[in-house]
């Protein structure tokens, strides 16, 4: 039975041994902000997804305002925004376009206008509150900023708590929220943060609205250059899904409610939360905060210049243990992706075999010889309801490992298949997956997942069959160096993707150096691990396994050993962007 380990649910960044620099509850909140009692035109910026009702209850009745502003009622109708970002969105269920958009295309100018007189009419204290109010009060003299975390916002979805942004749709399906935020909302209100953040004067952290946390601008600023110097895990989260396993609810001791967990996003800053811990209090806040606002510290000047304040690696855990196999899939050419999308870089990605069972395979490149219009015939038949994809009659499928890598690049197909954990190393535009079969499964709410035929099979590369793949994606380990103790191995990735991965053994001290380009790696062998510094540069980090921790570009020399004597030898696999210094 599969025993469980130390990993880290709930990671934090120690910032300050002093708890009171976080106020803790309404009352601690007030207490602060009436220090600028003085105050007469107050915004309260709100990230969309936050409740307003807990902050107009606890926050703004208490301030006492003459007249408080509402940014919703300045928003364009429904139906004007719904027609603006039509092409935006388009009508399929999960993908849109990656294109600017700023916040001030949601408001109606005739509105704001008018909006922006009455304020400046009103003699007493003035309160804007909403995502947009900045917008409505753009001469303030306190701003304050309420925030939620990307996965805190899903959970708000689903609960029918998180309406999109000027719309009355909170009843919609989860799926149709997500793809709104993810391609319009948050985009925008992510431009508004970066626009005001050396503004702030108080953040608030909104993830549990009848607890909030608050911490002055100048002190989270602070934080996060604190956290662009240090080793750090993001807070991860675990969610299941058709095909999931029971691996990571073992291993990890998760809740027993879902019926299994499928998905573990462990370092993906667009989604997961950063923790920072003042004494035995904690702020979290999304981690795309730290990638837009100490984008070179983070990344490192290579990385910065080739995907701006973008993080472009990903890490997460697929589990099928006791499950079923993952979709057959592609994932779009990079030509592709920016003519459809308007994505700059595509997912490319690689499975490594955190834990495999003795009948563990993937589905990887296509067989030699198949006929590529007789599989797209029978693509389509099983779509149509016909008879199953005969999925082994035209992919290979390998036997799969513990510690194999296999490796994807862009217009490969491939899935995983049951019985196995995986490591899954890739870039970061996730949400472009085309399925091309999904073995008659159904998705959680009991309905077919969309399946994208036409897409997919634009982007199958036809040439990368048995051979091909045996020669180039499979078994790519290489010896890079060794000492007394330890070795190195390159693993991948292929030359068609961006990211390098080095696994090193060791049971000594092993020195690692980021070279000015951001590191992240993941404990795959041993207990547990330390992080440190051989110039004292930052506290040590102790990390279990499975976890992952970012080590920033800013870092440069660190070593990891093991955190206590083992039998056997540690594994750490490690990606960063390939080229730089």
């Amino acid at each position: 039975m599969t025993r469980p380990s130390g990993f880290d649910k709930h990671p934090s960044v120690t910032i300050s041994d002093t708890e009171d620099e976080c106020a803790l509850g309404w009352r601690e909140i007030l207490d602060r902000l009436h220090a600028h009692g003085d105050a007469r035109r107050i915004a309260i910026e709100c990230y969309p997804g936050v409740l307003l009702e807990p902050l107009r209850r606890e926050l703004v009745a208490r301030l006492t305002p003459e007249l408080v502003l509402e940014s919703a009622e300045a928003l364009l109708a429904a139906p004007e925004i719904e027609a603006r970002f039509a092409g935006r969105l388009g009508d399929d269920p999960v993908f849109g376009s990656m294109l600017p958009v700023a916040l001030e295309e949601f408001f109606d100018p005739a509105k704001l206008d008018q909006t922006r007189r009455t304020a400046e009419n009103t003699r007493g204290r003035v309160i804007a509150i909403g995502t947009g109010a900045t917008l409505l009060l753009p001469a303030w003299d306190l701003l304050i900023y309420a925030d939620v975390a990307r996965w805190e916002i899903q959970q708000r979805q689903r609960r029918r708590q998180a309406p999109s942004l000027g719309l009355a749709n909170a009843d919609a399906p989860p799926g149709q929220l997500y793809k709104r935020g993810f391609f319009l909302d948050w985009r925008a209100a992510d431009t508004k943060r970066h626009e005001i953040y050396d503004k702030v004067n108080f953040w608030i952290d909104g993830n549990v609205p009848e607890q909030p946390r608050m911490l002055r601008g100048d002190t989270l600023r602070a934080a996060l250059a604190t956290v662009s110097r240090r080793p750090f895990s993001l807070v991860p989260f675990f969610d299941p899904g058709p095909w999931g396993g029971q691996w990571m609810r073992r291993r990890f001791d998760l809740p027993d409610g879902p019926k299994n967990y499928a998905w573990g996003f462990n370092c993906v800053p667009e989604e997961n939360s950063l923790a920072l811990r003042f004494g035995a209090r904690k702020y979290e806040l999304p981690a795309q905060t730290l990638v837009h606002e100490q984008p070179e510290r983070l990344l490192g000047t290579h990385v910065f210049n080739q995907f701006g304040a973008e993080f472009p690696i990903r890490f997460d855990f697929l589990d099928t243990m006791e499950g079923g196999n993952l979709s057959l899939q592609v994932h779009p050419l990079p030509s592709y992706i920016h003519e459809q999308f308007g994505m700059a870089y595509t997912q490319d990605e690689s499975y490594y075999m955190l834990d495999a069972a003795p009948d563990a395979t993937v589905f990887l490149g296509l067989r030699e010889g198949i006929d590529p219009q007789a599989m797209a015939a029978d693509l389509h038949a099983a779509q149509a309801g016909g008879p199953a994809f005969p999925a082994e009659t035209y992919v290979n499928v390998w036997p799969a490992r513990k510690h194999d890598h296999f490796l994807i690049p862009a217009g490969t197909i491939h899935c995983s298949g049951r019985n196995s954990v995986v490591l899954e190393i890739s870039a970061t535009p996730y949400i472009f997956t085309f399925k091309l079969w999904d073995w008659g499964c159904l998705g959680l709410d009991g309905r077919p997942r969309p399946i994208y035929l036409e897409h997919g099979l634009k982007n199958i590369q036809w040439n990368r069959t048995t051979q091909w793949v045996r020669e180039h994606l499979i078994d790519q380990e290489m010896p890079i160096a060794s000492g007394e103790g330890w070795r190195e191995e390159r693993t991948g990735l292929h030359p068609l993707e961006f990211i390098e991965t080095r696994r090193h053994w060791f049971s000594v001290p092993v020195h690692h150096d980021t070279r000015g380009n951001v590191n992240v790696l993941n404990l795959v062998e041993g207990d547990a691990a330390i992080v440190e510094s051989p110039a004292d540069a930052f506290p040590p980090l102790t990390v279990h396994y499975a976890e992952t921790f970012v080590v920033p570009a800013a870092v440069g020399p660190y070593t990891i050993r093991p955190a206590a004597a083992s039998a056997k030898p540690l594994a750490t696999i490690k990606a960063y962007v390939r080229g730089g210094a």
